[in-house]
């Protein structure tokens, strides 16, 4: 009995070494797959992502944030919001 006392102990920490080692694969799975999203757009001489705004169908040399959000992004225009989903695809147009 008192070696299944012992065990438990092992156990439990085992599986929870597991669950960290999968959350923090899942984060940096989850990371690189936004810094790839926006490692394909082509940049300007100053490092901002160029791409054509789907609101005012116009070439734009923006920053993008870590979520993929243009700076010039407006969260309750739909134009704004497809071109974020355009950016996340990979659809976005780009010049």
């Amino acid at each position: 009995m008192a070696e299944e006392e012992d065990r438990l102990p092992q156990f439990v920490r085992s599986r929870l070494q597991s669950v960290g080692r999968q959350l923090g694969e899942a984060r940096r799975a989850y990371a690189d797959a936004k810094r790839s999203a926006r490692a394909d757009l082509p940049l300007s001489e100053d490092g901002q992502a160029r791409i054509v705004c789907r609101r005012y169908a116009e070439q734009r040399a923006v920053s993008v944030d870590p979520d993929g959000r243009p700076e010039c992004f407006d969260p309750e225009h739909p134009d704004c919001q497809g071109c974020v989903e355009d950016i996340r695809s990979d659809t976005i147009e780009t010049w």
